[in-house]
């Protein structure tokens, strides 16, 4: 290769290489583009969480074909009753005949939004559809509401076993996540919504109205309540976090309408 043509080869390597940097740019834009365009094409499944919880419980639940939206939870006015909270809640749900997926508390409050929206699905996790269903053991408490003064946050370092056996975690992974998630519920909040779940007066459930319940739930016993689908041996109440691929499964097919019928039932 002559000088003349080295000199050439090497002016269009550095033309190509100034122009990479642009090159890449734009196909990065693409990708956003095509991903932006994916989750708008994508229906929209509102998750609700539980009490005073977060969206990371549902960090590990897959809904192939469906784009998560998570309700966040917003401070209780003063006397504001659950019907009231639940209207402000519905702020945050965009579009006609939402899906919303609600978990312990969070399907509570799904009951209540759909008494005042037309829902397209309500589907229930580890939770309890009417007052009916909720048990004696927490009744107890509107006659000796300790829970209203209770220090919380300060008991915290108490808590953490009887949690982890309530709510039915095992690994060190599930732990920390339940032991996060707790340090930053609002101590205030967690009392009124606990006092929400005591008080509930609710008989009206959805006609849409699906609800997934595990046989090992320690917060909802499985005689209290009356699930369409129960699942697995030992499902506790936060099935969601460590059986999330079965919930999963179980959650895509009630929200296709795909073999309804053949899913495990109570």
């Amino acid at each position: 290769m002559t000088e003349i043509q080295s000199n050439a080869v090497l002016e269009l390597v550095k033309v190509e290489l100034a122009q990479a940097p642009e090159q890449v740019a734009e196909e990065i834009v693409r990708q956003a583009e095509a991903t932006d365009q994916l989750e708008k094409a994508l229906k929209d499944v509102y998750f609700v969480s539980g009490l005073g919880t977060d969206e990371r419980v549902f960090r590990l639940l897959k809904c192939e074909g469906y784009q998560p939206v998570h309700i966040h939870w917003v401070q209780p006015e003063r006397g504001e009753t659950i019907q009231d909270y639940a209207k402000r809640l519905t702020a945050q749900i965009h579009g006609d005949r939402p899906i919303i997926v609600g978990l312990s508390f969070g399907g509570i409050m799904a009951v209540e939004i759909a008494k005042q929206i037309e829902t397209e699905k309500v589907i229930l996790i580890s939770s309890t559809k009417t007052c009916c269903e909720v048990p004696f053991y927490f009744k107890m408490f509107r006659w000796f509401p300790i829970h209203r003064v209770f220090p919380f946050k300060s008991m915290l370092w108490a808590e953490y076993c009887l949690a982890y056996w309530f709510f039915s975690i095992n690994t060190v992974d599930e732990r920390q996540m339940l032991k996060a998630i707790l340090l930053d519920i609002d101590p205030q909040f967690l009392k009124w919504s606990f006092h929400k779940v005591v008080t509930w007066k609710n008989d009206v459930i959805p006609d849409n109205l699906r609800h997934i319940h595990g046989s090992s739930d320690r917060i909802f016993l499985m005689r209290f309540v009356k699930p369409d689908f129960i699942l697995l041996e030992k499902g506790g109440h936060l099935m969601v976090m460590n059986q999330a691929a079965e919930v999963s499964n179980l959650l895509e097919k009630l929200l296709s309408d795909e073999n309804v019928l053949n899913l495990p039932s109570s």
